[in-house]
């Protein structure tokens, strides 16, 4: 539906009106960022949802009275962009940062029972700033810390511009330094599968390097965790429509474009079901299947790249009690199927009990798995972890299942990546999976939206918004 505030683009057989004017295909962090980017520009904007929707693959949805996130997303200080974005759409109290990182992991593989570490951060310079929590460690032997500091300041040293680290797995340059299979459990996977969706040797060593050294080896604060109180669909969809309300945006959601084509007089006709598009610039922040599908021929070199770049699942499990069994907001876990457990009771509306999300990154051998199945294997686990929940009543035990919640960080991957710019003028790209140098993160989708607007401004002859770009400046 239009919120009716902005002209549209004008029809294919009707005058062009003054002014410049873009299309947004694809209404996720990406294709909401180049909209807000673009509109706070003067260019007349459309976005364009196939969905009922905003916000992609990080929404929330009712079921009874709880409202309830497809999966636990969560940000960190370093994120610059997408806390940009959280301040643009005026949502950025809403999800707050710690004051330092400090994250609970609970180990239950050892004999002697549950014990609990915490890797936390001191008001330090790097990399003195970890070396207490490090030093401190339980889930490691004092050799073990040793090599994980030697292969910290090892990651340190990396060129983040060598294609070479493209082409290695993180795993085989862990063991090169060092690393037993212990270390890489309980530390480097433990932050890696969550940040990248995928263990160290499925993942390519460009991307670890940059999460590694931009999260934990670049500034003392860079790796505070900061995640949305409110549910996701108040900030990605509430908040981001009201911002494109008011920055003249015309969004329409249950619209899905058909095709894309280039007309003779230098404008771009954006079809959909009823109706053409006629404008001066496309933004495809879609999906990379669904992007392939939808570029004319030429726009890319070797398009079927696109198609090259495979997909990786995430799993979760939301679990009600009847009574508070948690007392930590978070907690990470090892020696258990568990990676990570989240309390979302106030987020999520429950008046009384608590409701318990648990995230489970790289699920592709539990993606298709039958939830009977699933709280059989999960429920036993959480009275390991959380001795509250063994006299508790369990209330409901569902899943949610994001078969292609990300982008897969295999080695290699970045040679598939494709920028913003497309050969054809006018044709933009953004999304996640696009070469921003993250991996497939809210703020790599936000950075993507960044780069696509700034490119078509340029094109379009527009000054770019001097507050887009406040971002890269303090990252």
């Amino acid at each position: 539906m239009s919120d009716g505030s902005s002209p549209a683009p004008a029809r294919a057989g009707t005058p062009r009106t003054a002014g410049r004017s873009a299309v947004v295909v694809g209404g996720g962090l990406a294709g909401i960022t180049a909209a807000l980017a673009l509109a706070d520009a003067g260019v007349r904007v459309t976005l364009l949802e196939g969905r009922p929707r905003l916000g992609g693959l990080a929404f929330s949805f009712q079921r009874g009275e709880l409202t309830v996130d497809n999966g636990q997303h969560v940000y960190l200080r370093c994120c610059t962009a997408y806390r940009w974005f959280l301040d643009r759409i005026e949502g950025a109290a809403l999800a707050p940062l710690q004051d330092h990182l400090d994250v609970p992991v609970v180990d239950v593989a050892k004999p002697e029972g549950r014990r609990l570490g915490r890797l936390r951060r001191d008001p330090l310079p790097v990399p003195l700033h970890l070396g207490r929590s490090l030093a401190a460690y339980p889930h490691l032997s004092l050799a073990e810390r040793a090599a994980v500091g030697r292969a910290a300041l090892a990651l340190k040293g990396l060129d983040l511009a060598d294609p070479a680290l493209d082409t290695q797995d993180f795993g085989s340059w862990l063991a090169a330094h060092g690393q037993s299979a212990r270390a890489v459990e309980a530390l480097w996977d433990l932050v890696g599968v969550a940040t990248l969706n995928a263990v160290a040797g499925d993942a390519s060593l460009g991307l670890a390097a940059m999460v590694f050294k931009t999260g934990l080896l670049s500034d003392p604060g860079a790796a505070d965790i900061g995640w949305a109180r409110v549910p996701l669909g108040e900030l990605h969809d509430r908040l981001a429509r009201k911002a494109l309300d008011s920055a003249g945006v015309r969004t329409e959601v249950r619209t899905r474009v058909t095709s894309v084509s280039f007309n003779e007089n230098g404008t771009w006709s954006v079809q959909v079901p009823g109706e053409n598009l006629d404008t001066d610039a496309v933004v495809l922040a879609v999906p990379q299947r669904e992007a392939h599908d939808l570029l004319p021929p030429g726009a890319l070199d070797a398009p079927e790249r696109l198609l090259e770049i495979g997909t990786a699942p995430i799993l979760n499990i939301h679990v009600l009690y009847d009574r508070k069994v948690l007392a930590r907001p978070f907690f990470a876990a090892l020696g258990t199927p568990v990676q990570w457990v989240f309390d979302r009771t106030d987020a999520s509306g429950l008046g009384s009990g608590q409701y318990l999300a648990l995230s489970q990154s790289a699920a592709q051998d539990e993606i298709d798995t039958p939830v009977a199945e699933l709280r059989e294997r999960y429920l036993p686990e959480l009275e390991r972890l959380i001795p509250g929940t063994r006299a508790a009543a369990v209330l409901d035990f569902f899943v949610t299942r994001e078969r292609t919640a990300t982008f897969a960080p295999a080695p290699g991957v970045g040679r598939l990546r494709p920028g913003a710019r497309t050969k054809a003028p006018g044709l933009y790209l953004a999304g996640a999976w696009t070469a921003t140098g993250w991996p497939a993160t809210m703020e790599s989708a936000v950075r993507s939206g960044v780069s696509a607007a700034d490119a078509a401004l340029s094109a379009l002859g527009r000054p770019r918004p001097r507050h887009l770009f406040e971002f890269e400046e303090a990252a």
